[in-house]
């Protein structure tokens, strides 16, 4: 057998896929041939956000979901089993997080960053896990950052406090990475796939607004520009495909070349 990156007759749920960066991975899985199951909690925001989009939308999907909450996640997991007999592929890209200051964050804000950022994840991994037993095979894709692998260069953000990179971020993120190992370790036995996506500087279009903090990004990469969400999406393809059938425990990352600088 051939493997390719063509992902039809693949099943993905893709939570957080409407945002940013979500509409571009849920893009092009659906330009390789994915249906797409987008997890969220505002049916409007989806609609909106994909009306004007060039997709097949016959193969895209929104179900209701707070992965903040466990039986949402459950129960969105099960309506989806439900209508397509299986599922192939978790990419686990929603976040929600609150304060970036280091020093005067509240608990309350350390808090709900840790549950929005790591124990989302933990939660979505645990609930997918007897779909996946069950047809001895699946893919599950984190999204971690840069800042879960090296310290943020605050003098990038000298000028632009409002942008500053906050702590509980990159201590989740880094979690999100020995997650990843953790059950790509664990679940390897039962024909399963763990990995993570490492994004690098992919920031929103208001923030591309402020030209002095972008300048300032992309001179810390090695290619000097900052990414954009088309650059991020391949990597999903590419561990969703069965291209990727022999790698588990990797983290992918996508920044270019700023972790290496």
């Amino acid at each position: 057998m051939v493997y390719t990156f063509d992902l039809n007759n693949k099943i993905v749920i893709l939570t957080g896929g409407y945002g940013h960066l979500g509409k571009a991975i849920t893009e092009s899985l659906l330009f390789h041939g994915a249906t797409v199951f987008v997890l969220g909690r505002d049916n409007e925001k989806f609609i909106d956000s994909f009306k004007n989009s060039d997709v097949n939308k016959e193969k895209l999907f929104f179900e209701k979901c707070d992965v903040s909450k466990t039986d949402d996640i459950r129960d969105a997991f099960k309506n989806i089993e439900c209508k397509t007999g299986i599922i192939d592929v978790l990419i686990n890209n929603a976040a929600y997080l609150k304060g970036n200051l280091p020093e005067s964050m509240t608990d309350e804000d350390w808090q709900i960053g840790i549950d929005g950022t790591l124990n989302s994840v933990f939660r979505c991994i645990r609930e997918i896990i007897p779909y996946f037993k069950k047809n001895s095979k699946g893919k599950i894709i984190n999204v971690s950052s840069m800042y879960g692998v090296v310290a943020p260069q605050f003098e990038v953000y000298d000028e632009f406090p409002q942008f500053l990179n906050p702590p509980h971020y990159g201590a989740a993120k880094a979690g999100v990475i020995q997650l990843t190992k953790y059950y790509a370790s664990y679940l390897g036995k039962f024909g399963i796939n763990v990995n993570a996506v490492v994004p690098g500087p992919f920031p929103s279009l208001p923030v591309q607004k402020q030209k002095g903090f972008i300048d300032a990004l992309k001179a810390k990469t090695c290619i000097g520009r900052i990414g954009t969400p088309e650059d991020l999406a391949g990597s999903f393809v590419f561990l969703s495909s069965d291209a990727s059938n022999y790698i588990t425990g990797q983290n992918i990352t996508v920044d270019g070349g700023w972790t290496i600088k």
